[in-house]
């Protein structure tokens, strides 16, 4: 159960901090964010199926599944790594708003959280 629970605590902690930064790359990031979204949510449903003793009541090999589960996570949630990273990595590049108008990617806070959130 404290498996769980680390997930839920990072899970949220990641959702927290890409949700309080601009999106520069909303297919990035919305992968970043689906990611978080739904391995804190299934992690619930496995705490509560443990929790309240559904797990004595259905016939289901627990250690398969609680290993598949975290297999399929850490794939997930690397591949949201390398792509937040990537976001991260544009902080320097300019966007053009228009001939004469340059910003970056991601403003200097933003790009700390971001990096917070990468890691």
């Amino acid at each position: 159960s404290s498996a769980f629970l680390s997930l839920q605590l990072f899970g949220t902690i990641v959702w927290i901090l890409v949700a309080s930064t601009q999106v520069p790359l909303p297919l990035l990031q919305g992968w970043v964010m689906f990611v978080a979204v739904t391995a804190w949510f299934l992690s619930i449903v496995f705490l509560c199926v443990f929790l309240f003793g559904y797990a004595n009541r259905i016939a289901v090999n627990w250690n398969q599944t609680d290993f598949l589960f975290h297999g399929a996570t850490f794939v997930f949630y690397f591949g949201a790594f390398l792509l937040q990273a990537a976001t991260t990595s544009l902080h320097h590049f300019p966007r053009k708003f228009n001939s004469t108008t340059h910003e970056k990617i991601l403003a200097d806070h933003e790009y700390n959280i971001s990096i917070a959130a990468s890691v």
